[in-house]
């Protein structure tokens, strides 16, 4: 009876599914066929969610061959990272590479590369197709994507969302932590990859709701102790700092509205 399994192709990273007939226990590693050849994977578990591509198939258990080449590739995806940095410093171009892997058959070899500008790579591409005789695939990403693929630690002490479990990165605005009040303090707002925090359109929706009917920081306000100021507003919890003949008052807003 086929079955759908969830695998990850490195520690921490995201799942995938991919279907087979053989029972599998969590925690094994599986070589997978992908859009992009042969994969080594691991097997994290039985899933009920259906297959997102038909192809994404479970070839075989892999063995203890099959794992050693794996950890081989590895290594020689970072000898090849190397070069190819080397190789663009004495050619001249203005392209960081993130990251580099091999399929697990290479049969190919992937580069991912951050540039500020678009870049002409087809002379890399001939010279490193000419040195690892494989066909080469280079991808220029963004700084959000490089954060995905180094992945890394946020300031929030935890994993980074895109690299842990987001599947995909939504737009992301300043007016989200304009509407959670939050200080634009570059520091505080942005990410390891110097772009506005993912987590910030996490509970924008609620404080959008939350907000309606809040006073704004500065504006006056008429409560049944008098007429104040705002001085800080806590939209979650719906409620302000208000001074009023120069003491400070907490107002509930919706007993206002009341």
């Amino acid at each position: 009876m086929e079955k759908v399994y969830g695998v990850i192709f490195k520690e921490g990273g995201k799942s995938a599914n991919f279907k087979s007939e053989l029972a599998i226990d969590d925690g094994t590693n599986v070589i997978v066929n992908t859009d992009k050849g042969l994969q080594f994977a691991k097997v994290l578990n039985i899933v009920e969610e259906p297959i997102e591509d038909e192809d994404n198939e479970i070839v075989r258990i892999a063995s203890e061959e099959d794992y050693e080449k794996y950890l081989a590739n590895l290594k020689d995806a970072d000898i090849a990272l190397k070069k190819s940095a080397d190789l663009v410093k004495s050619m001249g171009l203005k392209m960081r590479f993130a990251s580099a892997s091999y399929n697990f058959d290479r049969s190919q070899l992937i580069l991912n590369f951050t540039a500020d500008e678009r870049i002409d790579f087809r002379e890399l591409a001939k010279k490193l197709a000419g040195i690892y005789h494989t066909r080469i695939e280079l991808h220029q990403i963004g700084a959000r994507d490089k954060a995905r693929v180094i992945s890394g630690i946020g300031i929030c002490g935890k994993k980074l969302c895109c690299s842990n479990f987001l599947k995909q990165i939504d737009g992301i605005s300043m007016s989200m932590a304009k509407n959670q009040n939050l200080s634009l303090n570059p520091s505080k707002i942005n990410g390891c990859c110097g772009r506005l925090l993912c987590c910030l359109a996490y509970e924008d929706k609620e404080y959008l709701e939350c907000s309606q009917g809040m006073p704004t920081v500065g504006s006056q306000m008429t409560t049944e102790k008098g007429v104040g100021i705002v001085q800080s507003v806590d939209i979650l919890n719906r409620k302000c700092t208000v001074v009023i003949d120069g003491n400070k008052e907490e107002i509930l807003i919706d007993d206002c509205q009341e």
